[in-house]
């Protein structure tokens, strides 16, 4: 006869890199690299921009520039956090 198998999750069935943190932490990590270098692209062309406009600008535009930039920050004491 037919025995029946219980139903089990794909990370119960694979183990590994489902359940691994640090595999977490490195996707982490990678989607921020990709929205903070997605938040720059605007950042960057408005700034250099204003730049462009008024030199006196140069300051205020690399900050705002560079706060995405933060995130990935964070995200890499995360991924060595895990």
């Amino acid at each position: 006869m037919l025995e029946t198998i219980p139903e089990l999750t794909i990370a119960q069935t694979t183990g590994g890199a489902l359940t691994d943190p640090a595999a977490a932490a490195a996707i982490a990590v990678g989607l921020a690299a990709f929205g903070a270098g997605y938040a720059e692209r605007g950042i960057g062309s408005a700034a250099m921009g204003a730049i462009a406009e008024d030199e006196d600008l140069f300051v205020r535009g690399l900050v705002l520039t560079v706060i995405p930039e933060t995130i990935v920050i964070l995200a890499l004491v995360v991924f060595i956090l895990a």
